[in-house]
């Protein structure tokens, strides 16, 4: 398969950058809106993934990051929970929800350990956290006008990255430190899978999942491996350039996006009925980019932090 049209067409600039630090993004097809929380601005910000107009929440605190030379930390993750976004903070450990459609807020709770990434768990409703500095996930009820007081699931070893398989019930993240990927049961809290991410001593990264087809893809710092579920066999496996995070995946076309922030390019993967993948060329993109995400349409969003801005790549722009 051959990218004929290689290039970015089209960026959305984000207010109060560059640098814009962000993580975790999240897609609301409900509103057709993504979520980026823009770390270092102490705002959330609230793109139409249609027009590319962009809506602010402020008033985020924000820290100093832990490594020198990087933007200061603030709002860094989101998850959509059924007419609420919530989003998670790590310069306050606090976790704040928002009205999807009126971005009005709506109830918080605060954890004793970092959040990293959220997942809404529709099966149970409640919010799954990975908590790596606690080696835990934390759960939290969201059913209820109020929050539930934070439990957790013991890990050994420290959770990056998350995915959920609310037909399945269940929950997937990986040990970024031990370079495996873990099942847990939704509803029992128990590990139930345990397999090799098969990503080397840099670890696994992000998770995406066709939760109809059973392929859970893992996001290794190079590329991307496809396992089946619930067996935990490798399908496929894709290499790309380095500094991969999270990947985006878009199950209605069968596409998996993974984007290197050392190379500055973006491979779009097609998936056979068997799980394997089939790269195309790589799209450039800019330095340090990385994390798409995918809205209905299968317009593509790159995180380009040193650009303050998302880079966008629609489906029309790309002939095979």
């Amino acid at each position: 398969m051959t990218l004929v049209a290689a290039l970015f067409v089209a960026a959305v600039s984000l207010p109060g950058g560059p640098p814009v630090g962000m993580d975790y993004l999240a897609y609301d097809a409900a509103t057709d809106r993504v979520w980026v929380p823009a770390g270092n601005t102490g705002s959330v910000d609230v793109v139409d993934a249609a027009t590319g107009k962009v809506g602010v929440i402020g008033g985020f605190p924000t820290a100093p990051a832990r490594r020198p030379g990087r933007p200061r930390v603030g709002p860094s993750s989101a998850t959509v929970a059924g007419g609420v976004v919530w989003i998670g903070n790590r310069a306050d450990n606090r976790v704040s929800a928002f009205d999807a459609k009126t971005l009005a807020p709506r109830a918080s709770f605060h954890l004793s350990s970092m959040p990293d990434g959220l997942q809404y768990v529709a099966a149970t409703r409640e919010l799954w956290i990975t908590t790596p500095g606690a080696h835990a996930i934390t759960i939290v009820g969201v059913a209820r006008k109020e929050p539930t007081p934070p439990a957790t699931v013991a890990l050994d070893g420290e959770p990056e990255g998350l995915s959920v398989d609310d037909a399945r019930g269940v929950f997937y993240t990986n040990l970024e430190d031990k370079d495996q990927t873990l099942a847990i049961d939704v509803r029992t809290r128990k590990v139930v899978g345990r397999w090799p991410a098969g990503c080397g001593e840099d670890g696994p990264r992000g998770l995406e999942l066709d939760e109809k087809r059973g392929w859970l893809f893992v996001a290794c710092t190079n590329g991307a491996r496809v396992l089946s579920v619930p067996s935990g066999k490798q399908l496929g496996r894709v290499v790309t350039g380095g500094g991969v995070d999270n990947l985006a995946y878009d199950p209605a076309r069968r596409t998996l996006f993974v984007a290197s922030a050392k190379d500055g390019t973006l491979v779009k993967a097609s998936v056979s009925d068997d799980g394997t993948l089939h790269a195309s060329a790589p799209v450039p993109t800019a330095p340090g980019a990385r994390n798409p995400v995918v809205d209905a349409r299968g317009t593509v969003f790159v995180e380009d932090r040193e650009g303050g801005k998302l880079l966008v790549l629609r489906p029309d722009d790309v002939v095979h």
